[in-house]
């Protein structure tokens, strides 16, 4: 797998994070030249300044620089009081910086995050600073802190965003610049998904975490999705998570050690199956299928481009399932994954519906499961029964452009769609289903 792009903004996150302060040289940084401090000081003073004999604001910074030294808690005293004289003063952006940094020196994380937040305040579009504050705030461990911290994120998304090849560098070549954003846009939705996790909001989180994971595959999203699976009982979808986290994490070292996710997944992998039998191989075959995609297996059915051309697979027992003697019939199919919670809510809707239609021939309910990893289906089967025959999607989702799930499709005995759902509203789902079913077996009774 390539390493994940970082562009200069998640670089100066990187540095925050960093023991050492993110700045160096805070008196040689705000400390005026000689030369420099005596033209500011004349072209600074005030009438009324120069008529009093008043040291100019320019001369007053360069004085509490001084004054301070190498003592930084007189420094944030001397700035403090600078700042309460001077509160509109041009360049305050320059002191909150160097404020910062004295007081994360001082372990004075509150005030150092305070002063971060005035530069945002100063500075809204500024990613770096952005950054600053959010990791700054991530210190505090309170709810508010973190869902302040998670407005900078969502700000410093749309900014990534919206950002236009227009503004790139002349030395960065478009594919440069466009895998350069691709990288951003996954690292704010992991950045956001990580202080949801951190808000127990754990839905958010997961969309979050998922969207990174699709945007650019990195082992730190893998494992806080399989945590976040984990905390909702969602095991079979921790497990999956979790494998994808060993095959990217680089062993010891990292974001993510393998070593860890070993121990999370033998937890999990024990919970759901008794024991660690089939482990290995699990962690093999997702190793394969993440790193190593050139390896996968041919699809099912690769050559059905009709529906009754296709032969699918009884996910209780493996045996054939040809949908070719569904000819004639109304076949309805529910699209689904173990992993997906809003499939989880349709089943008994679905399962009502079905029910309505047991005793008509014609109608064939089906659930189709769309697992890459098909060892999750037995036993979620197991643990939840379902109403409807199970069968195993085998490539039927791509020729029906099956996108999301849950998906509920219905195919007319000719083999052309007649209703379908994409998601669904619980208060209308089984009424729209039952007459969209309906509608289809009456359209067969009446053709010749």
């Amino acid at each position: 797998m390539p390493s994940q792009p970082l562009s200069p903004a998640f670089a100066a996150l990187l540095l925050c994070a960093l023991a050492s302060p993110a700045w160096a040289g805070i008196d040689e940084q705000f400390r005026l030249p000689q030369r420099a401090a005596s033209q500011a000081s004349s072209a600074g003073r005030t009438k009324n300044q120069a008529s009093a004999g008043q040291p100019s604001p320019e001369e007053e910074l360069q004085r509490a620089l001084n004054d301070a030294g190498s003592d930084r808690a007189a420094l944030v005293r001397n700035l403090e009081g600078f700042l309460k004289k001077y509160p509109d003063y041009p360049s305050r952006t320059g002191i909150y910086r160097a404020l910062v940094e004295a007081s994360l020196q001082l372990k004075d994380n509150v005030r150092a995050a305070d002063y971060a937040e005035r530069m945002v305040a100063l500075n809204p579009n500024d990613i770096s600073i952005l950054l600053l504050a959010i990791e700054l705030l991530e210190r505090h461990e309170g709810e508010a802190a973190f869902r302040r911290a998670v407005s900078y994120s969502t700000r410093i998304l749309d900014l990534v965003e919206h950002i236009s090849s227009s503004e790139r560098s002349s030395r960065v070549s478009v594919e440069q610049w466009e895998l350069q954003k691709k990288g951003d846009l996954a690292n704010t939705h992991l950045l956001r998904g990580d202080l949801y996790f951190k808000l127990k909001d754990y839905d958010s989180a997961r969309k979050d975490l998922e969207t990174s994971y699709e945007i650019f595959p990195t082992a730190s999203a893998a494992q806080r999705l399989g945590e976040t699976a984990e905390l909702q009982k969602d095991v079979n979808f921790a497990i999956q998570e979790y494998a994808r986290a060993f095959a990217l994490a680089e062993g010891k070292n990292g974001n993510v050690s393998r070593e860890d996710i070993r121990k999370k997944i033998g937890n999990v992998w024990r919970l759901a199956h008794g024991s660690e039998n089939g482990l290995a191989e699990y962690l093999l075959n997702t190793y394969d299928a993440v790193t190593r995609p050139s390896l996968k297996k041919p699809g099912r059915n690769e050559g059905a481009k009709e529906l009754f051309d296709f032969t699918l697979r009884r996910a209780s027992s493996g045996s054939a399932y040809p949908l070719k003697d569904t000819k004639r019939k109304v076949v309805v199919v529910n699209f689904w994954a173990t992993w997906c919670r809003p499939c989880h809510a349709l089943e008994p809707l679905y399962a009502h519906v079905a029910a309505d239609f047991r005793d008509l021939p014609d109608a064939l309910f089906l659930s189709a499961n769309c697992d890459e990893d098909e060892t999750l289906v037995a036993p979620y089967l197991q643990k939840d029964k379902l109403a409807t025959e199970a069968v195993f999607a085998d490539g039927l989702d791509r020729l029906l452009s099956v996108s999301s799930f849950p998906t509920v499709i219905v195919i007319d005995r000719e083999g052309k769609i007649a209703f379908r759902s994409d998601g669904f509203q619980p208060d209308t789902f089984e009424r729209d289903l039952s007459a969209a079913v309906r509608r289809a077996l009456d359209k067969a009774a009446a053709a010749p």
